[in-house]
């Protein structure tokens, strides 16, 4: 049974008759009072609660209610009804205990998919879960490992990943965010449709709008044609939204609308258009700390993130590191034309010992750098030995300054200007040299206000 809360006769019965067509058993309630009795005798699968109750819009006694719930029925998801205008205010909800809000006036479809999501998760048990039974059951082809921190996510993924539940993937640079994205699509009722990959580091926030959401002919200068944005290519499909901590706030505010109220305009034009699409986000950077610093807006924060999938640095899965590093060499034999090309035995076992700040990346360019350079079939340590001492991460740990001493920005615009001057301002040789895009680069290079030739793009 879902239980609707709202003292609006015009709510409740709009509510009641959509989910009543859909199969749902409904019971609805004008007040705390009302609720807190049916409460007593029943328990709900599942709450839809309004805020407001009298003239007042506080949202208060909404608020209490919502707290007097949680202690009856801690288990029970809710999602709170409001308007536009008190959206903090249900982020507060969701501090408090709920799950989801939807805005007034809601789209149905969107209301829909968020009650069942919800409720297929609710129903989800966690398994105990072998790589086997994983494979069996889920397409993880590109997934390698068997570390039990992987697998508890692999088969986080497989739960989550046939419902429409927003994910954010977190995690150190290089752990394999996009592979976990990609599995989730794969994994899903959407995998016949399309997955659209969105670096937002590497998006300005002149040309956001046009990225994400298209452009009409003649929306500014460069605009001869209509251009379809990233939401519409991903309609019935799933869109993952990368590096969202790179995102400004006005871009943030633009995003969040999408995402609440399902609709968007293309630049230039006034005509609304509808997008159904499963959003999945990932970053390296610690959100709640960005929320705490102003930096993040704390309702797209609780928008993206039903579900969190925090992936592992490879230094907390060691074991996996031999896996890993067959798994590239096997690769390149392909790709290079050399069939016996292996690891020696104790090869396998010193990469276990590394700390790979670069985690998987760093790994598999580390494999590839070593297979190129070395002319035997067998690998051994003295081979990686070159190599790693070569490569960038190893020299950069060398001549990084006290902890302390210098600001990350300070270190980040130090590093762009030195490259830039390396360089003679190329761009493009600049930015393949930080192992950013050139768009990430530009959005700095702007941030710094540091010169460059925008012909050279």
């Amino acid at each position: 049974m879902l239980l609707i809360v709202d003292d609006d006769i015009a709510v409740r019965t709009s509510l009641t008759l959509l989910l009543k067509k859909e199969g749902f058993a409904v019971k609805g309630v004008t007040s705390p009072e009302e609720t807190m009795e049916i409460l007593q005798t029943e328990t709900p699968e599942l709450i839809l609660l309004d805020l407001n109750f009298s003239i007042e819009t506080s949202g208060k006694e909404g608020m209490q209610l919502l707290q007097r719930i949680k202690k009856v029925c801690p288990a029970v998801p809710v999602i709170l009804i409001t308007g536009w205008g008190t959206i903090d205010l249900a982020v507060k909800g969701m501090k408090e205990g709920a799950i989801d809000f939807i805005t007034k006036p809601w789209q149905n479809d969107y209301l829909l998919q968020s009650i069942r999501t919800i409720l297929n998760l609710a129903q989800q048990v966690p398994r105990s879960a072998s790589r086997r039974k994983l494979e069996q059951q889920y397409h993880f082809e590109n997934i390698v490992g068997q570390d039990p921190k992987l697998l508890d996510i692999l088969e986080t993924v497989g739960r989550v990943a046939p419902t429409d539940a927003a994910v954010l993937i977190t995690g150190e640079s290089g752990t394999g965010k996009e592979l976990i994205a990609e599995a989730i699509h794969l994994n899903s009722k959407r995998k016949s449709r399309q997955f659209v990959k969105v670096n937002l580091g590497g998006i300005s926030s002149t040309l956001f709008e046009s990225e994400l959401f298209g452009h009409v002919r003649g929306a500014f200068t460069d605009a001869k044609t209509d251009r379809i944005g990233r939401f519409e290519m991903a309609h019935k499909g799933s869109v993952f939204l990368d590096e969202i901590g790179e995102l400004d706030l006005s871009s943030q505010v633009k995003l969040l609308r999408v995402l609440q109220e399902r609709t968007f305009e293309p630049l230039g034009s006034s005509k609304s258009r509808t997008v159904d699409v499963r959003v999945i986000c990932a970053t390296n950077r610690n959100l709640e700390e960005m929320v705490a610093l102003g930096t993040f807006r704390e309702d797209l924060y609780y928008r993206i993130n039903l579900i969190t999938v925090k992936l592992p640095a490879l230094r907390e899965r060691p074991d996996d590191i031999p896996l890993l590093s067959a798994f590239f060499v096997n690769n390149l034999k392909t790709i290079y034309q050399r069939p016996d090309l292996h690891l020696s035995a104790a090869a396998m076992k010193w990469l276990k010992t590394l700390h790979l700040q670069g985690n998987i990346r760093q790994l598999k360019n580390l494999v590839e750098r070593t297979v190129l350079l070395s002319g035997k079939d067998e690998l051994d340590i003295a081979d990686f030995q070159k190599n790693l001492n070569s490569g960038p991460q190893m020299a950069a740990h060398r001549n990084l300054p006290e902890v302390g001493t210098i600001t990350l920005e300070e270190m980040e615009f130090q590093m762009i200007t030195k490259a830039m001057q390396f360089h003679q301002n190329k761009v493009s040789k600049v930015a393949r040299s930080l192992g950013i895009t050139r768009f990430a680069l530009y959005r700095r290079l702007e941030k710094y206000g540091i010169a460059y030739d925008s012909e050279e793009a």
